[in-house]
């Protein structure tokens, strides 16, 4: 893990992607922030990226699409979704596939924030 770990924000809505962004970065973490699934395979963050943060629904690839190929290419991200509309059966793929959570829009700072330390914590495969 990065001596300033990468936070990757993958959401389709600008207004949440920037305002998760402008959370983490003022945690004193690095964010990255992408409005797609594909976009963020696709770039050169992916590999130093410590934490994903991604919503659910989203055009083109979901969330659980994308925790999907991350997890078949090797990569066991620690994971955490949003989402504004929680489907027991995405949550239900997503926490046994290792989620660190499964968060309902709108949430408060401060369960994100519990949510990073846990996902960032030492010893967390």
């Amino acid at each position: 893990m990065a001596s300033n770990p990468v936070i990757s924000i993958v959401d389709d809505d600008a207004a949440v992607r920037e305002a998760t962004k402008a959370l983490v970065r003022s945690l004193g973490y690095a964010a990255a922030a992408f409005a797609s699934g594909e976009e963020f395979l696709q770039s050169d963050r992916i590999d130093e990226t410590s934490c994903l943060i991604t919503d659910l629904q989203m055009p083109g690839m979901s969330g659980i699409e994308l925790q999907r190929r991350l997890i078949g290419e090797g990569r066991n991200l620690p994971t955490i979704f949003v989402t504004a509309s929680p489907e027991a059966q995405a949550r239900t793929q997503a926490m046994a596939a290792g989620a660190v959570a499964f968060l309902r829009k709108p949430l408060g700072d401060d369960i994100l924030i519990a949510c990073l330390d846990q996902a960032l914590a030492p010893g967390r495969a």
